[in-house]
């Protein structure tokens, strides 16, 4: 499958794109980082017993004068910045892939259902991702936020990974169920849905195997572009308080941490893991550019 799509037109584009080849290249290292963080990063910001306050607040590429060497500095517990970004990451990647996955889940079966079935059912779900546009991510994750620690007062580190993910998803399928009944208002018409409706094919198996494969590429390319999205959300919510702990070393938390120490001269605290969302962000955009036009061959 790999070796069909690289010899696709797909797999043409990617190739002479240096911007789609570099930004792949970044977002797959910053990918690789995340994963294998346990192993790859040079100290493990979450275990508390190899945390040293004599080690807090280290410029970059500092020794503490024995093996160990702090390449981006530490923050003010001591932790090292590097290796807080690797897991930092993963935490972020983690959060917006599921809210994500979520999102696209959801939207395509509602935007399917209301552009196959119409009437009384599309202009519902239709009024329904009106009245979710009108609700910004911030403004849900606030108000979840103080309701799930009301109920569940024990459980805070739990909540607040539930509530990043539920309420990025909420406000974030609609996009996806204007694009799919859009594209399931043109592709109903067309003669093999009517064929199949000729020969007695339910419409539960016209939409999933007949439709659907044919709405999916803008899909694709919105979902590529949400990620994006959806990790810059996480960080925001984590930067304000509602996201996860203080202890989750997520870039938001970092940022959050070193926004207290920028005017103090320690900047490399809240610099690096705002340089490292830019990067993942960036990255994640630009393929996201590359495979709009790849799959569009109007843009080409």
């Amino acid at each position: 499958m790999l070796a069909r799509w690289w010899a696709s037109d797909v797999g043409h584009s990617f190739r002479t794109s240096p911007v789609a080849v570099l930004a792949a290249a970044l977002a797959l290292a910053c990918v690789v980082c995340a994963v294998f963080a346990g192993w790859i990063a040079p100290h493990n910001p979450l275990d508390l017993r190899t945390l040293e306050l004599a080690n807090a607040s280290l410029p970059p590429a500092w020794s503490d004068g024995g093996s160990r060497r702090f390449l981006l500095g530490t923050d003010n517990q001591g932790r090292d910045i590097l290796s807080a970004l690797m897991y930092g990451a993963r935490i972020s990647l983690v959060v917006g892939g599921v809210s994500v996955a979520l999102s696209v889940l959801l939207g395509v079966a509602l935007g399917l259902v209301a552009g196959f079935r119409g009437g009384w059912v599309d202009a519902l779900l239709m009024r329904l991702c009106d009245v979710m546009l009108s609700f910004p991510a911030i403004l849900v994750a606030l108000l979840m936020a103080g309701v799930g620690r009301a109920l569940f007062p024990d459980a805070a580190a739990l909540v607040a990974f539930g509530v990043l993910i539920v309420a990025i998803t909420l406000t974030g399928w609609v996009p996806y169920a204007r694009t799919v009944r859009g594209a399931t208002l043109v592709e109903k018409n067309k003669e093999y849905v009517l064929a199949a409706r000729v020969v007695g094919v339910t419409p539960w198996r016209i939409m999933v195997q007949h439709v659907l494969p044919n709405v999916l590429g803008p899909v694709l390319v919105l979902a590529t572009l949400q990620v994006a999205t959806a990790i810059i959300t996480e960080a925001t919510l984590s930067f304000l308080g509602v996201g996860v702990p203080p202890i989750s070393p997520s870039l938001g938390t970092l940022i959050r941490v070193g926004n207290d120490f920028l005017f103090s001269g320690e900047w490399w605290i809240t610099v690096f893991p705002g340089a490292m969302l830019v990067l993942i962000a960036l990255s994640v955009n630009l393929l996201g550019d590359w495979l709009r036009d790849a799959l569009n061959p109007k843009l080409r």
